[in-house]
This record gives C-alpha cells, structure tokens and sequence, in this order.
C-alpha cells in the first residue's frame, strides 16, 4: 500500500516528494519552529539530508510516512505517522508515531489538530493500527494542548541524553498515546456513532 492523499475540510494532505523540498527548507529556517527541536534554524543542507531520510520513511512500513499539508494550495506544514524508532517505543507491529510542524504564521488556528486527527483516522481506519503515539519536551505546552485536544493521554515523562540540552529539557520529555480501541470511543464521544470496522 502506498501513502495515500488523504483531506480533511481544510488540508489537503499529499505524500512528501521532492517537489516540497523548499516548503521544508522554509519550515525549518524559522528558529521559533524549531524551538524545542534545535532551538535554533536548520541551513539548506541539513535540511537536503532530512528530506531524504523523510522520503524514504514511507518505504519502512506500507502506508506510513511523511504528508504535506496545503490549505487553498498554500504549503502549512507537515505532518507524519511513522514506524517507531527509540528502543523504549515498542514494538513497529501496529504502532505508529505521529508528529507535525507547521509554518509560525499558520499557528493558532486549529490546523495541527485537524491535520492530526485525519491521520489518526487514517492510522487506526484505513491502515488497521492498534496505537498511535506521540512525543515531545515536557515544556512544549502548545504541541501537549494539541495532543490533548486530539484525544490522546498522557502516558509518561522520560529523559533524555542531550550533547547540547535545550532550555527545559531537564524536565524531560512526554509521550502520549492513544489506542484503537479508545479511539473508537472518543469518536463516539465526541462525533456521535462511528461505523464498526
């Protein structure tokens, strides 16, 4: 299965290519985007190798991977489901982790969790997961509301071996997470019945 092209209805979501790479290179040029990733901008040539390595995720685990995210045809960010990584993730059989990073200016107008909640979809719906998860510093409070707002729950603070620790990190990281089945439920909480699948 490939990556789909998936909407919501306000973004457009289209597999990562090599056509958006200066979308990427702008996204993270911005050091208040990459505040609790680097704190600091990314050049063009570190973003050229994480554009590849981005690419090259959707081919790890079928239908997984890296989307564009465009509003009336005008890049907003990216958002991602990929196979887990870290040792302490579990296991890559039916998890996936979910991120997103949108242009400053796209801020605060509830795109991240609209983004977010298509892939969720997409995740447990289309592609038969069984947990979705998602990580960040502990003081990111913006990307914790979001992942809050999504239905997922907290899960747990851990720490982290930084060469160059960023302001708040002593405080660790978070991770939130949520399953299939509590999916279900928020749906039926929150958007009336769900079809059985």
């Amino acid at each position: 299965m490939s990556q789909a092209i998936l909407r919501t209805d306000r973004i457009k979501l289209v597999p990562l290519s090599d056509e958006h790479l200066e979308h990427e290179i702008e996204l993270d040029a911005d050091p208040e985007v990459m505040r609790y990733l680097t704190s600091s901008a990314r050049s063009r040539e570190e973003v050229e190798v994480l554009h590849r390595q981005r690419v090259a995720a959707a081919g790890r685990v079928a239908g997984l991977g890296f989307w564009v995210g465009f509003v009336d045809g005008q890049f907003v960010g990216w958002w991602i489901l990929e196979p887990p990584e870290g040792v302490d993730q579990g296991p890559i059989e039916g998890q996936a982790e979910l991120g997103y990073r949108l242009l400053r200016r796209r801020w605060r107008q509830g795109l991240a969790s609209e983004g977010a909640r298509e892939l969720i979809r997409h995740g447990f719906e289309d592609l038969r997961l069984t947990r979705i998860f998602a990580e960040t510093m502990a003081v990111n409070t913006a990307s914790r509301a979001t992942m809050t707002a999504i239905g997922m729950q907290y899960v747990r603070t851990f720490h982290l071996d930084w060469e160059a620790p960023l302001p708040g990190s002593h405080l660790g990281e978070v991770e939130y997470a949520i399953t299939r089945e509590q999916w279900l439920a928020y749906q039926a909480t929150n958007a009336g019945p769900v079809a059985a699948s």
